[in-house]
């Protein structure tokens, strides 16, 4: 069995006696039991993996290294032992276990309900993540890749992206952020975003977009992101940026011949045809496309 089976069957008292005999002959037995013995003084729950045990021993091993100190005083001594035990206990007790992450993979999206009673459309590909233990003083989560927002009214709302961040109170508001593409729409309400040093607020119906570091404003006339009911939507978008998106809707592979993939594309397709999906593509930019068995798609540009 391997070290890190026997660890976590350890941790859960779950090892046979042969186990047992063999997890107490490995040299690093006494000082796994010694972190276990200082931390029963503590009450704790999720005491039970083995990757979080060996995270939390590294940082322990990190303080039993300054241990041979020429102590000034007993009292100092206690002090200084206090320190350690609330450290231990901090440290491993109460870290990484308030974070929430929700992630979607490619052709899957999801739903989901913040604390706050705030709902989340997470599209494709996507991830959010966010701290439940401060949420009611701190609504802040992070976001890689498209979600749409209805925010419950209450305090500030944040939603950090590496592209920039996006504040508001209670709205409606769909935040796109993949590489070099940033975009958000306002649907309710009025929306803060930061970029660099691009600051702008949006009410509803206007749009903020920063594609390959070219920024633009404008406006919107749909009530909700399209994307929501199965339908991706552009506005002079280059075609490697939809055919990125394509690939995250239907998990294929995308591959290009004779093809400008910086051409600029108005329009959308549907999330559930790939065949009507390729059509509504590359019709209207003079393109022609081949799907294989194995999820590869290859297109063909104007060869004149």
């Amino acid at each position: 069995m391997m070290k890190e089976d026997l660890l976590k069957k350890w941790l859960n008292d779950e090892l046979t006696d042969a186990e047992k005999e063999a997890f107490s002959k490995q040299e690093d037995y006494a000082f796994n039991q010694q972190i276990i013995d200082t931390a029963k003084h503590f009450k704790a729950s999720n005491f039970s993996k083995a990757d979080d045990f060996e995270t939390f021993k590294k940082n322990y091993e990190g303080k039993a290294k300054v241990k041979q100190l020429h102590w000034v005083s007993p009292l100092l001594k206690i002090a200084s032992i206090v320190i350690i035990i609330l450290g231990v206990y901090f440290t491993f007790f109460n870290s990484n276990n308030s974070t929430v992450e929700i992630n979607t993979v490619v052709a899957e999206k999801t739903n989901i309900q913040l604390p706050d009673l705030s709902e989340v459309m997470l599209n494709a590909d996507s991830k959010i993540s966010y701290d439940k233990s401060s949420w009611e003083s701190n609504r802040r989560l992070e976001l890689q890749g498209e979600a749409y927002f209805k925010v419950a009214k209450g305090k500030t709302f944040d939603i950090i992206t590496n592209n920039g961040t996006v504040t508001v109170v209670g709205t409606e508001f769909n935040v796109k952020s993949r590489n070099s593409y940033f975009e958000v729409n306002c649907y309710e309400g009025i929306v803060s975003v930061v970029s660099d040093t691009i600051e702008r607020r949006l009410t509803a119906g206007k749009t903020f977009r920063i594609l390959d570091e070219k920024f633009t404003q404008g406006q919107t006339i749909d009530a909700e992101p399209q994307w929501i009911n199965n339908r991706s939507s552009f506005k002079l978008v280059t075609l490697k940026e939809v055919f990125k998106e394509l690939e995250r809707q239907y998990n294929v592979s995308v591959k290009f011949k004779n093809t400008d993939t910086s051409r600029l594309f108005s329009g959308g397709f549907v999330n559930d045809n790939l065949q009507n999906a390729l059509v509504s593509i590359t019709q209207p930019m003079n393109l022609t496309f081949e799907i294989s068995t194995s999820n590869q798609v290859l297109i063909h540009g104007n060869a004149n």
